[in-house]
């Protein structure tokens, strides 16, 4: 699989993980799923992620991941395989992490994942996609070493 991930850190805040882990986590979301991928993983403070949360969905906060899809014609994404954006702000991952007492790391690797399934297609907003999806993501995370995010309950978690 012909794949170049660009990670873009513009936060001022130091990681808990490290770009070859994030890398790690998106080649697993796209491995089998697409051929040749080009896709950009930003990663931003609170103020940005608000700011493109209001923007585009209309939604005034903070959230955890946003995915923006390339949505290419076909006939330009067979030349350039450009899947899209996935945006990540670190903030509210450490919240949501204490939140619901979850590993930092193994709730990373869940939003690095569950933001390229969006690119990929993958969505939550019927019932019947959210359980396809959620099954992806759990296999994915338990190949990789991870506990099932699903296990417990989520409540208090907005996955976009």
């Amino acid at each position: 699989m012909d794949t170049h991930i660009d990670i873009q850190n513009v936060c001022s805040d130091t990681l808990p993980v490290t770009d070859t882990m994030i890398t790690t986590w998106a080649k697993s979301a796209l491995n089998n799923r697409i051929e040749a991928a080009d896709l950009t993983i930003r990663i931003v403070d609170s103020a940005e992620i608000t700011h493109l949360n209001a923007t585009y969905r209309k939604k005034n906060k903070a959230t955890n991941v946003l995915a923006f899809p390339a949505n290419l014609p076909k006939e330009i994404a067979e030349q350039y395989p450009l899947l899209g954006d996935v945006i990540i702000c670190p903030t509210v991952l450490k919240e949501e992490s204490e939140k619901l007492a979850k590993p930092i790391e193994a709730h990373w690797a869940h939003i690095v994942i569950h933001g390229v399934l969006h690119l990929l297609g993958y969505d939550h907003i019927k019932e019947s996609e959210a359980e396809i999806m959620q099954a992806v993501e759990t296999q994915l995370l338990t190949d990789l070493g991870y506990p099932d995010p699903y296990y417990e309950s989520l409540e208090g978690m907005e996955l976009e």
